[in-house]
């Protein structure tokens, strides 16, 4: 039954419709790092619980690295300077518009010193090399007409010059940081050019996040300056973070080391630079695509000949060779480390035989005549022999590892099985750019296997394994009760056996999740792995699992949703694949109800509903039978997404209006989840 906007002003009405604000889509990168996670860390350094110190079998464990790697090599340090043109003045603080510290290598001013082995105990020494390489930062001299910009975000930003301006290659996180440099170093130290295109090389936030530091609205509109990504940009890079955003910015809290102190004993790098950048998020949606490879783009003057790369390291992605320079921009697939083939904040596990065939395909093309290779992490590469070699070991490690995992698999071997058995072989491994300060052999291997043969491994115990809770209950009565299992588990901790100890304990844990020599214990070990880890992400998960043992979850506001920018630039669908989501199939079930959704500004139509406990819908349709019709605007949709407003306020305005059943649609509203972020990861 139609009711009329006077009718929707009702108290009855007013109830359901504060609840009609369906927020909180998603957190990007940044914003899971963003300022309250930064002054958590702060404070972690001053309040939190004390670190233990290495073990015995920790020192042994890393002595191990400093006996393998050749630490004497002095190439990394020598490139990580070269070009150096200017640097930001010690120290290195960036604020934004606001106050709020973007960035601040300051915190990390206790990671000094050259190539020899100089590591605190507490510290693999080869992921503190790293660290000290990653404390460079300034803008350096690829080759005449390309610069880049490194040292003040996880990412790197590179210039190219063209005939009248320049070109501005992956614009950092933020806007503050982007801005900042902009105007401190490139300005002062190049000139004062106008940018007429940004290139993305992939839909990864830490490539695009700060375009809007760098470019105006005006001159987006006008077309004065042109946004360059790879076909499938735009749905990729708003897409990631959404369907599975809260786990995945939970999780990234962890891997990137947000609540942990700058310290020996904390974070002291993110793995393929320093940390990530604190501040404003934005996206240009792109006005210009690379779709094919061998595609020449000419932006400003400068040829720019494509290699699509997409399912490499994100869903969209593509490198591009510079003629005119003899340069070739490796986006992120071939960086100064072994990559993530799954990356444990959470995303699709990502192809290594295709990432394998694309740096293949570099050479191919462009093998013969490449001087340097510059790329969206790390430092460049010069010179055609030692690019080749770079960019063969790139390819050989992702296709090693592809190819020797399906061969073990094919031979009957687990994941788990295959991933204890994986090694580079010395060729590869002693090599520091296929290290995994980022990546690691062991969890990339298993990342393949899942690829092709999914999570199952075979074993019909592990078909229907019970939740961690109950199975920990019953490990533990099968171990003789907690007290039985912490004293053997104290004995294999004092012979470092670690991981062993961490796979008891943590039985314990999940069994009694109030036991303090439990959590203790587990938080021991945790710390030692941690120690021993030579990929950062491994470091940090670690030690923030300590943390949280130690102190408990710290209850801070959560991140702030995606940005505005992300958001309008969103397709309605994967808006309402979210809510279908969020849908609470318990609370949905045995019911249905349908929707029109009319959107007057975009035009656009959708009928909605739910029957057996699932989200359906159907674009540029609408029903007569439906419970109710939604009529607004998407940008009034947008800044519901955004918290800015909610349906009972646009309804009262006179902006929104609902005909039909309204019941029906507060009582949609009300199958609705909504999700903490601070959910637990190391106890139940």
């Amino acid at each position: 039954m139609s009711q009329s906007d006077d009718a929707a002003k009702t108290g009855g009405r007013r109830a359901f419709l504060k609840n009609v604000a369906v927020t909180g889509v998603a957190t990007s990168l940044s914003g899971v790092v963003g300022e309250t996670l930064a002054q958590a860390a702060t404070a972690a350094t001053a309040t939190g619980p004390a670190a233990k110190p290495a073990t015995p079998a920790t020192i042994a464990v890393n002595k191990q690295y400093a006996d393998f790697l050749s630490f004497e090599d002095a190439q990394d340090f020598e490139d990580a300077k070269r070009g150096l043109v200017a640097t930001m003045p010690e120290p290195v603080v960036i604020k934004g518009p606001d106050g709020n510290v973007a960035w601040d290598l300051q915190q990390f001013a206790f990671v000094s010193g050259g190539p020899e082995n100089n590591s605190p105990s507490t510290v693999n020494p080869s992921l503190w090399r790293n660290a000290k390489l990653n404390m460079n930062h300034g803008l350096f001299k690829v080759v005449d007409g390309i610069w880049q910009v490194r040292g003040y975000d996880l990412s790197v930003m590179s210039i190219i010059r063209g005939d009248k301006g320049y070109i501005v290659v992956d614009p950092f996180i933020t806007t503050d940081v982007s801005s900042a440099v902009w105007k401190q170093l490139v300005i002062p130290h190049l000139g004062d050019h106008p940018i007429t295109h940004v290139i993305y090389t992939h839909s990864h936030v830490d490539h695009y996040g700060g375009v809007r530091g760098l470019v105006s609205d005006d001159d987006l509109k006008s077309g004065k300056v042109q946004i360059v990504a790879p076909a499938g940009f735009t749905e990729a890079a708003v897409g990631e973070n959404i369907i599975a955003g809260n786990a995945m910015g939970r999780r990234a809290s962890y891997m990137y080391g947000s609540l942990l102190p700058r310290s020996a004993t904390g974070i002291v790098d993110g793995g393929l630079g320093k940390t990530t950048s604190v501040g404003t998020i934005t996206l240009a949606v792109p006005t210009q695509f690379a779709e094919k490879t061998g595609q020449k783009l000419t932006l400003d003057g400068v040829e720019l000949v494509v290699l699509m790369a997409p399912e490499s390291e994100a869903p969209a992605e593509f490198m591009f060779y510079l003629p005119k320079f003899k340069a070739f921009c490796a986006a992120e697939d071939a960086t100064h480390t072994l990559h993530n083939l799954y990356t444990l904040r959470g995303a699709k596990v990502r192809d290594a035989l295709l990432w394998s065939k694309y740096l293949q395909s570099s050479l191919d093309m462009f093998g013969d005549d490449m001087k340097v290779v510059f790329a969206s992490h790390y430092w460049p590469t010069w010179g055609n022999d030692r690019v080749v070699a770079f960019l063969r070991a790139q390819r050989d490690m992702y296709r090693y590892m592809h190819d020797q995992v399906l061969r073990m698999a094919n031979k009957g071997m687990t994941p788990l099985e295959i991933g204890e058995a994986m090694r580079l072989p010395d060729s590869l491994a002693k090599h520091w750019f296929c290290r995994g300060y980022y990546g690691t052999v062991y969890h990339d291997a298993v990342a393949q296997y899942n690829l092709r043969l999914g999570f199952f491994d075979g074993v019909p115990a592990n078909l229907h394994r019970l939740p961690p809770t109950e199975a920990g209950k019953r490990y533990v009565e099968f171990m003789g009760g907690s007290a039985a299992v912490l004293s053997k588990a104290h004995g294999y901790y004092s012979k470092g056996d670690y991981r062993w100890v961490a796979e008891v304990v943590n039985h314990v844990v999940f069994a009694e999740p109030q036991n303090t020599a439990a959590k203790q214990l587990l938080a021991d070990t945790y710390e030692q792995l941690g120690y021993q880890s030579e990929s950062a992400s491994w470091r940090n998960f670690y030690l923030t699992g300590a943390q949280e043992l130690r102190g408990g979850i710290k209850q801070l506001p959560a991140p702030q949703p995606q940005s505005p920018d992300t958001i309008q630039a969103m397709p309605l669908d994967m808006f309402l694949d979210y809510l279908g989501i969020r849908l609470n199939g318990d609370r949905a079930n045995g019911k249905t109800a349908s929707f029109n959704l009319v959107l007057t500004d975009t035009k656009e139509n959708y009928v909605l509903g739910v029957e057996n406990s699932a989200l359906h819908y159907t674009k540029d349709k609408s029903s007569k039978l439906a419970d109710a019709t939604v009529t607004m605007t998407r940008a009034d949709l947008n800044d519901i997404m955004m918290g800015k407003t909610n349906m009972q306020k646009l309804v009262m305005a006179g902006n929104a209006k609902i005909d039909g059943n309204s019941q029906k649609l507060g009582e949609f509203v009300s199958w609705l989840d909504t999700f903490d972020f601070w959910f637990n990861i190391v106890t139940p």
